[in-house]
C-alpha cells in the first residue's frame, strides 16, 4: 500500500437487480472489482465518500481499495454509470491493476496561457481533442499533461500531440502529427445592401387618366357585385 494513494473502504454487496436500488436510498452505491484473472467481485461502497473522493482526483488517480478485512488493492475507476437527468452516480467499475504491467490509458489535456490570436486578434481558440492515449506503468501514469496557447500567436499557428512534455516513463501512443488546439479568426458577416429602386417616372398620356392606386390584399376573395 502507497502512503500517498487514496483509500476507499468497501464492503462485500449479497444483492443485485431492483433490489440495488433500496441500497441506493440508503446512500450506498453498488459496485464491481476485476482484473487480471481475478473474478468480478460485487461490493458496495459509502455514496458520499466516493463522490468526495472524485472531486480530489483524477481518471487515473490510483486508488487502494480495501474490501472488508482484506488487504488493500490498487485500482483504478473505469467507469462510472450517473443518472442522465440527476448526475447522481448509479455505479461503479473499478479495475484491478497489477503494478508491474503497463496498462494504456487516455490522459486529459490542460490548456494554459492566453493566446495573442484571441487577445489582440479576437479569433476563437479551437480544442480539437481533450486526451491523448498514452501507455505506461500504473504508478507512472499521468493525471494530466498541460500545453501553453500562448505559443498561438496568429491564425497559422497551430499545436500538435508531438509538442506535449511527456514525462520519461510515458509512451505516446496517439499520433504525433494530430492538432491539439488552434485560433480560428472571426466570423465576418457581410451584409449586402438592397440596391436603392430607381424611380422611374411613368408619363401619362395626355388626356388620359393616372392609374389608380393599387389596394392593399386583405387575404380574402373579392365577391362580384350583384
Amino acid at each position: 500500500m502507497s502512503n500517498t494513494r487514496p483509500e476507499l473502504a468497501a464492503q462485500r454487496r449479497t444483492v443485485s437487480g431492483k433490489a440495488v436500488q433500496r441500497l441506493r436510498r440508503e446512500g450506498i452505491l453498488p459496485a464491481v472489482v476485476y482484473g487480471h484473472g481475478h473474478p468480478s467481485e460485487s461490493i458496495q461502497i459509502d455514496a458520499r465518500v466516493f463522490d468526495d473522493l472524485r472531486r480530489h482526483t483524477s481518471r487515473n488517480t490510483l486508488i487502494d481499495l480495501c474490501v472488508e478485512a482484506g488487504r488493500p488493492r490498487p485500482v483504478l475507476v473505469h467507469e462510472v454509470q450517473r443518472d442522465p437527468l440527476t448526475r447522481r452516480t448509479l455505479h461503479v467499475d473499478f479495475f484491478l491493476v497489477t503494478m508491474t504491467e503497463e496498462l494504456v490509458v487516455d490522459v486529459p489535456i490542460v490548456l494554459t496561457g492566453e493566446s495573442p490570436a484571441v487577445d489582440k486578434h479576437g479569433g476563437t481558440l479551437f480544442h480539437a481533442i481533450d486526451s491523448i492515449k498514452v501507455r505506461a506503468l500504473p504508478g507512472d501514469l499521468p493525471t494530466s499533461v498541460s500545453v501553453d496557447v500562448s505559443t498561438l500567436e496568429s491564425f497559422d499557428d497551430a499545436l500538435h500531440v508531438r509538442d506535449l512534455a511527456l514525462p520519461a516513463k510515458v509512451t505516446l501512443v496517439t499520433d504525433p502529427d494530430e492538432t491539439i488546439a488552434k485560433v480560428l479568426p472571426p466570423r465576418i458577416v457581410e451584409e449586402e445592401a438592397a440596391p436603392a429602386a430607381e424611380a422611374v417616372p411613368v408619363e401619362a398620356a395626355e388626356g388620359a387618366a393616372a392609374p389608380a392606386a393599387e389596394a392593399p390584399a386583405t387575404g380574402g376573395r373579392e365577391s362580384a357585385a350583384g
